[in-house]
């Protein structure tokens, strides 16, 4: 389907999209949960044009960190989590960088990562909460005294005060906002208006996409407007905020896309065997990303049969008997 105007300007190729919004050295929000809606086709893209000291913030992610971390192009990470479940319960990229003292790891609550992408979001500085006290996470701070106050990372990790409303002033925990430079979405539906539904659960994807200076939206169809104004209410994000569409049909393999496909068992099980050792994760990026020059190689390497085997009910949003295992 041809674009029309309002988006011709915003409609292009993942290495077009990263050669134009995504500078090396860039705070990057990554939108999706663990095996789902990661942006993959961004990830792969980031890799290939060979992006350096990039600064990861998510609530929490998976394989597209994973291969990010495990392809050098990531210096530092704030996040709550990173995994992808049953098949990585630490990402094994990540869990060897870190390891290894490649990376390094500021780790929140999976609220406080919510709080804080929300506060940017607001156009906030931080932002309160009375969630945490009883863990080490407002104890233990990953990034050192020679990064604090530099670039995006705060002079504190968080800072405990009185709450100036309560006469009792019962401590409250303030948060460092997050304001990205660039937010990483996968949606379903990109309107020829330039507008964005994401179906199913959103985790922090709106909230990022609003924090951050520039937004690439990747989407598995480009659709009339019309389809997108028959049910207004399910819109995500406004043509304004988004500054480039990717067309990339499966552009979340081998994560889910709700409605559209489940995660790849077979190939999150491929990489999990090869992940843990270096020469073989190395392969894998010479066969899985720099082999490939674009998503339609990519899901041609994957095969039609795989991809029809992980397709999801158009009713239930998944693949129901898909063997998981």
């Amino acid at each position: 389907m041809s674009a029309s105007i309002d988006l011709k300007d915003k409609l292009m190729s993942a290495e077009e999209a990263v050669r134009r919004f995504v500078k090396d050295g860039d705070m990057i929000a990554l939108g999706g949960f663990t095996v789902n809606r990661n942006a993959m086709v961004i990830a792969r893209e980031i890799i290939r044009q060979g992006r350096r000291e990039l600064h990861l913030v998510m609530h929490s992610h998976g394989q597209a960190m994973d291969i990010l971390v495990g392809a050098g192009v990531v210096s530092r990470l704030e996040l709550a989590y990173g995994g992808t479940g049953r098949f990585a319960p630490t990402g094994i990229r990540f869990r060897k960088a870190v390891q290894a003292g490649q990376v390094q790891v500021e780790d929140y609550s999976n609220f406080q990562m919510s709080l804080r992408f929300l506060a940017g979001a607001l156009n906030l500085p931080f932002i309160p909460s009375c969630s945490g006290f009883e863990s080490d996470v407002l104890n233990r701070e990953g990034f050192g005294p020679e990064l604090r106050g530099r670039g995006r990372i705060p002079s504190r990790k968080a800072i405990i005060t009185d709450n100036p409303f309560s006469p009792d002033r019962e401590p409250v925990v303030l948060l460092p906002a997050l304001a990205p430079d660039v937010a990483l979405i996968h949606a379903q539906f990109v309107g020829e208006d330039g507008t964005v539904r994401i179906k199913g659960l959103t985790f922090l994807d709106i909230e990022q996409a609003k924090a951050a200076s520039r937004v690439i939206v990747t989407c598995e169809e480009v659709v009339p407007s019309t389809f997108l104004r028959q049910d207004p209410d399910q819109n995500s994000l406004p043509p304004f905020l988004v500054d480039a569409v990717v067309l990339a049909p499966f552009g979340a393999h081998p994560t889910a896309c709700h409605y559209f496909y489940d995660y790849d068992p077979r190939h999150l099980n491929m990489y999990r065997q090869v992940a843990g050792d270096d020469n073989d994760f190395r392969t894998y990026l010479k066969e899985w990303v720099y082999g490939v020059a674009d998503q339609e190689a990519y899901l041609a390497k994957v095969g039609v049969s795989d991809l029809m085997r992980i397709k999801a009910n158009s009713s239930v949003g998944y693949a129901p008997g898909l063997d998981r295992r």
